[in-house]
Order: C-alpha cells, then sequence, then structure tokens
C-alpha cells in the first residue's frame, strides 16, 4: 500500500475572505491544515519610498489608501508625527473634531468587518444590514471632505475646514419619489452635528439587531468559539494589537495607555476578551462599535458649545484664510510657497501612533530638514496579524481558515504596502 502523504494548495487570491491579494500556501492532511504560510506582494503600493519623493502636505493623501477602511485614522497619525517634529499645538476644537471623526472612522471600519466576516461564512442578510448604517456615515465623510472614502480632510496643525453647516440632500428622480425623498431627508434638515447625533441616536437599536441575527445563533458560534485562540503571552509575543490583543483578554488601548488628541476628556470603556478566539475578538468589536458610538455623542455635545479655530495660525505650516491673502501680499506668498514648496520641517526623527480599528497604526518619520521626508517607516497592525496566521490555523480545518481571516480584519493597502 503506498504511503500517504501531506499535499499542498493555493489558497487564494480569489477566495472571498482573502480580499483579493493574499496567498495562503495551505499543507494538508486531509483536511487538517499541518502548516499555513502567507504570501504577500500582489499588491505592493510603495508607499514609504514614494514618501521620500513628495512633500510633507502630499503624503497626507497616501495614507487614506493604506488601511482604505480607517483612513481618517491614518491621517491622524501621520499628522501627530509631523506635528510633534514641527513642535506645534492643536487647537482644541480641532482635537475633538479629530476624535469625533477617528471614531466615525473606527464605525466604519468595524461595520465592514462584520458584514464581510458574516458573509465569508455564510451570513447574507448581516452585510445587508451593516451598509445600511455605513451609508450614512460614509455621507459625514462626504459632508466634510467632499470624498466618501479617502477624505484627506486632516492636516498637520489640526483640519481642513471647520465642520459643515448643512447636510446633502436627496433629490427627487425616477428611483425615488417625493414621499420618499422626504422621508430620506427628514434628518437632514440640520447642520452635519444634528445628523450625527440623530445617527447616534439610532445605531444602538439597528446594533441590537446585529446581535440578534448573530451573536447566539448555534451555526455561527460552531463556526468561531475556540477557533484561532491565541493566549494572552503568545498575543504580545506576536505583536498584536486593537482587538487582536483585546480578544486575547489583554486590555491595552492607547487611548487610554497614551491619550491623543481629545480622549483624555471623554469617557468610555475598553472591552476585553477571555479566550482568545474568533467568537471573543467578534465580541470585542461588537462592543467597540457602541463605545465609539458614545463617544461621538461626548463630541456632539462639546463642539455645539464650544467654537474656535481648527489649524494652527503658523502660517509656514497652514495656508492663510482667504480673505487676508486676498488682502496682503506677506500671506499670499506664504500660501504660494506652501502649496508649491511645502513646509520645511526640523530634522530629527519621531514615531506616532493611534488606536486605529485595527490596531496600533505608528508612523516613524526622519527628517533632514528638508520639504520632504528623509525616511518614512509604517507600522500597521495587519502585517503582524497576519505573521499570527500560522499558528491560529494550526490543526483546523480548511473551512475554519476562512472564519480566522475574517477574525483577523485584515486590509491588504497596509500589509503590502
Amino acid at each position: 500500500m503506498s504511503e500517504i502523504h501531506n499535499y499542498t494548495i493555493n489558497f487564494g487570491p480569489q477566495h472571498p475572505a482573502t480580499h483579493g491579494v493574499l496567498r495562503l500556501i495551505l499543507e494538508l492532511d486531509g483536511e487538517v491544515v499541518q502548516r499555513a504560510d502567507p504570501h504577500i506582494g500582489m499588491l505592493h503600493r510603495g508607499t514609504e519610498k514614494l514618501a521620500e519623493e513628495r512633500t510633507w502636505l502630499q503624503n497626507l493623501p497616501y495614507m487614506d489608501r493604506l488601511d482604505y477602511m480607517s483612513m481618517l485614522c491614518n491621517e491622524h497619525a501621520y499628522c501627530r508625527a509631523v506635528e510633534k517634529l514641527l513642535g506645534i499645538e492643536v487647537p482644541l476644537r480641532a482635537q475633538y473634531i479629530r476624535t469625533m471623526m477617528d471614531e466615525v472612522t473606527r464605525i466604519l471600519s468595524h461595520l465592514l468587518w462584520l458584514g464581510t466576516h458574516a458573509i465569508d461564512l455564510g451570513g447574507m442578510t448581516v452585510t445587508l444590514y451593516t451598509f445600511r448604517e455605513r451609508e450614512d456615515l460614509l455621507d459625514v465623510y462626504e459632508a466634510i471632505s467632499g470624498a466618501r472614502m479617502h477624505a484627506a480632510y486632516y492636516r498637520p496643525g489640526g483640519v481642513y475646514r471647520d465642520l459643515p453647516d448643512c447636510m446633502p440632500q436627496y433629490e427627487t428622480s425616477r428611483w425615488k419619489n417625493a414621499k420618499r425623498v422626504e422621508e430620506f431627508n427628514r434628518n437632514r434638515q440640520g447642520n452635519l452635528l444634528d445628523f450625527l447625533e440623530d445617527f447616534t441616536e439610532r445605531f444602538p437599536s439597528r446594533h441590537a439587531d446585529y446581535h440578534t441575527l448573530l451573536t447566539d445563533n448555534r451555526i455561527w458560534k460552531q463556526r468561531v468559539v475556540n477557533v484561532g485562540v491565541v493566549s494572552p503571552e503568545r498575543a504580545k509575543q506576536l505583536g498584536f494589537t486593537g482587538p487582536m490583543l483585546r480578544g486575547s483578554g489583554v486590555a491595552w488601548d492607547l487611548r487610554k495607555k497614551q491619550p491623543y488628541a481629545a480622549y483624555d476628556k471623554v469617557d468610555f470603556d475598553v472591552p476585553v476578551g477571555v479566550t482568545g478566539d474568533c467568537y471573543d475578538r467578534y465580541l470585542v468589536r461588537m462592543e467597540e462599535m457602541l463605545q465609539s458610538n458614545r463617544i461621538i455623542r461626548q463630541c456632539v455635545a462639546w463642539l455645539r458649545q464650544n467654537p474656535g479655530p481648527v489649524i494652527t495660525d503658523n502660517a509656514k505650516v497652514a495656508p492663510p484664510k482667504r480673505d487676508g491673502m486676498h488682502q496682503n501680499m506677506e500671506e499670499l506668498i506664504h500660501h504660494f510657497k506652501l502649496f508649491s514648496e511645502g513646509m520645511h520641517v526640523p530634522a530629527g526623527e519621531v514615531y506616532a501612533a493611534t488606536e486605529n480599528p485595527k490596531g496600533e497604526f505608528g508612523i516613524y518619520l526622519v527628517s533632514d530638514g528638508a520639504n520632504k521626508p528623509y525616511r518614512m517607516k509604517i507600522r500597521s497592525p495587519g502585517f503582524a496579524h497576519l505573521a499570527g496566521l500560522r499558528e491560529m490555523a494550526q490543526g483546523h480545518m480548511i473551512s475554519d481558515v476562512v472564519a480566522i481571516i475574517g477574525s483577523l480584519d485584515i486590509v491588504f493597502g497596509e500589509i503590502d504596502r
């Protein structure tokens, strides 16, 4: 009788759970995974090298295109690093706007993760529910920046502009009659803060729908409970951060441990898991959405009561006001120099990080005093999480690999950067 050997298969990159650009080499014993070897290099954006040829401001939109579900959170880390090198203070109103928009981004990211994770495991309905809420928050992105995803709204020293006084409105068309449009526009009569407040009031009941569909669903639990278990000690050794680390029971969150923006001025809790399996990571992210909703409500209340500047008045860093530029030659020169040559950042090196939806996203910058970075290195959370896939998948079935990848919440723009 011939000897039976393990055999090797390609998993992806077309498999839906691998997001189009991940190739896994799986060594199998029957249907049981003995080894999982992630291969990256099918995307390779080259962001870190591109940054060396662009000015400090021109590099900002590249941040949106790394983890393209955590756009403004990525921009925040980059802006914090540049601000550290410049040694400038960000106005308090801008800090609150950043905090609010970071949490809007966290909910956006987690909603997409939840919908795609569920559909990977056969739950189509959840995807339709989560994309319903995403539409409202993408309208917020569009209102502040004009773009639904790649906002480029933050700036070193603050944000591009203050929050808008109105929200975009639906118009009648052959798909929407006047009655339907009136219903859609009911919560769009005020400014952006009114719209966000209305969203935060509706969201908990919508969030409860997700729990109803999944949390105690026996099929869901059979697919994710005790799958991809990582102990707290091993999670720290592997460099896990964010929900991947907190799902293993480690209460580490940069917003609490190393507060930035206005996180030390708002009240929220950090959810942690117990067993470190896919189910715990699911529960952590679910609770994080409610905590983000709580933070947004506090920011909305503060921003209503506290007008003020939203960007530094340092003309070497931020453009002058438009009316002053029309009347003053010096301000016109500052504007021209800033957007043609760019700001000059003092020589030095710095690391700044934010608590992104996926985990700790860090930017390491080296400046030689020029108008562009000498070096930029990115610490992306998904890279460390993907490195742990081999251990997490070992001994599980092929179908469990799909559940594990979904629980990692990986986005390849930041992994293969």
